[in-house]
């Protein structure tokens, strides 16, 4: 018997022609006749042009940097191992392929997350010209950790369908190429993702400004141990979530209501976060957020949803995997 056949992505597949339109994030028709001839330099620098969808499409499915990286590569394998005439369209080629490879690679993500200690979130990413991984990085709501995690209630088909409808604003027809499935299947898979995941657009609509001053005061009031002025600035139905993969300081499992995160936040902080440690703010998946170390070495990456002039979310990520990525210790700022 061979080995087995990847059920989206093989050596034979025609995923060049299952598109020749273009999204609509910059879409060109000159681009169809640029690259299908020439040699590794022009695959090179096409492939480079694409590199910030590709991985903007592979994070927003996998939640991981680490993961999102290695769709992105092993997508480049393919796009150089293709024949010039599978390709009629590089972006829709290119598109296809990470899609799909992404699919298959939460399939087996989600295994692995059922044996995952305490609750999973997404991997921190530090946005911002500076610390865009793959360059050009589309950043908007739907980077946030508050969307990311709820796009952990889809199945990979209904993930990528209302990615690709939603954040990339494909037509149901590209969708439906990408994805090898009819239109009319496309768009009942994106009905049902859209009653899972509700509302969302209307979720986030705090300014950049609302929500840096809800963080610095978040941060003041747990520093200084002021119970009431914390309360004051959670909703009541605030959910309080943290990952530490059974390896750095985390919770067993999400904790509801002001008061309770409240406390929680101030006991577990006066009992386990180092008095020593520091934070720096950093735009996080696109939001206001801060990083914390001690002794040098990274600690915690924290970021908050903001609702109607109050904090909705709390996700704090302690795992040392998921930190590994982001910037060592800044100087402090003046």
């Amino acid at each position: 018997m061979g080995p087995k056949q990847d059920p989206f992505v093989d050596n034979a597949h025609p995923i060049g022609k299952a598109m020749e339109s273009e999204d609509k994030d910059g879409k060109d028709a000159s681009e169809q006749a640029n690259t299908q001839t020439g040699g590794d330099a022009d695959r090179l620098a096409t492939f480079n042009q694409y590199r910030g969808l590709l991985f903007s499409v592979a994070y927003r499915m996998l939640g991981s940097v680490a993961d999102g990286e290695d769709m992105v590569q092993e997508t480049f394998i393919r796009w150089q191992q293709a024949a010039n005439e599978e390709i009629r369209s590089p972006r829709a080629f290119l598109v296809t392929v990470i899609t799909r490879l992404s699919i298959n690679q939460l399939q087996s993500a989600r295994v692995r997350r059922e044996e995952y200690v305490g609750e999973w979130l997404p991997e921190p990413l530090v946005t911002g010209p500076e610390s865009d991984p793959l360059g050009a990085l589309k950043v908007d709501e739907s980077l946030s950790m508050a969307f990311l995690l709820l796009l952990e209630r889809l199945t990979p088909m209904e993930r990528a369908v209302f990615l690709l409808r939603e954040v990339f604003e494909y037509e149901y027809e590209e969708i439906a190429n990408v994805l090898g499935q009819s239109e009319a299947n496309c768009r009942q898979i994106l009905r049902r993702a859209r009653g899972h995941v509700g509302e969302v657009r209307r979720r986030f609509d705090a300014s950049a400004r609302e929500h840096s001053d809800l963080l610095a005061r978040f941060l003041k009031a747990t520093r200084s141990g002021d119970l009431q002025g914390l309360v004051d600035l959670l909703a009541g139905d605030v959910v309080l979530h943290t990952d530490g993969g059974g390896k750095g300081i985390a919770l067993a499992k999400e904790v509801h209501g002001a008061d309770t995160v409240a406390r929680t936040i101030l006991d577990r902080m006066g009992r386990q976060v180092p008095k020593e440690a520091v934070a720096r703010m950093a735009n996080i998946n696109g939001e206001p957020g801060f990083v914390g170390y001690f002794n040098g070495k990274l600690l915690s990456a924290i970021t908050i949803d903001v609702r109607d002039g109050r904090i909705q979310g709390i996700y704090v990520v302690t795992n040392p995997e998921k930190l590994s990525r982001l910037p060592n210790l800044p100087s402090a700022p003046h």
